[in-house]
């Protein structure tokens, strides 16, 4: 909801990456939407493909990887992208969150109850794990050029 997507075809445009949504590659893998797998196989499967994908996706090189929004809140995942890879939080004010969400179709866990406390519990079970990433850039008042500018100073400087 705050545009890793958008952000990390940007970045990996202007550093000649591969760009990976590890969502996107585990709807094609299960010829699933993200709603989908949620639905029919439940939160539990998706989170072990997840896991599965995402681990091997951190053995490539020169990529921008776009992780799902509760995939850094898994030890294994988290462990292997702080060794192998530069995590950064895109963070956002609650109120911006809640506004951009109604647009996401894709959110199965903010699917029926699309509301304002279910967004903050997410944000609030989710931030402390977020704090762990290497980085984090607030992103209220920065364009797309910005954001995209400071993550790819911080790339510069690893």
């Amino acid at each position: 909801m705050v545009g890793k997507t958008t952000l990390g075809r940007i970045v990996a445009k202007n550093n000649d990456f591969e760009f990976i949504d590890t969502d996107d590659h585990i709807e094609k893998k299960n010829s699933m939407s993200i709603k989908e797998i949620f639905e029919k196989k439940g939160e539990k499967f998706f989170r072990v493909e997840e896991k599965i994908e995402i681990l091997k996706l951190l053995k490539k090189k020169r990529c921008v990887i776009s992780l799902g929004g509760g995939s850094f809140m898994n030890k294994a995942i988290r462990d292997e992208v702080l060794k192998n890879a530069i995590s950064i939080w895109l963070d956002t004010n609650i109120l911006i969150l809640n506004k951009r969400s109604k647009w996401g179709v894709k959110r199965p866990l903010l699917n029926k109850t699309n509301n304002f406390s279910n967004i903050k519990k997410l944000y609030d079970e989710r931030k402390n794990f977020y704090k762990l990433s290497n980085y984090k850039i607030i992103c209220d008042k920065l364009s797309k050029r910005e954001i995209a500018k400071k993550i790819m100073k911080l790339y510069e400087r690893k």
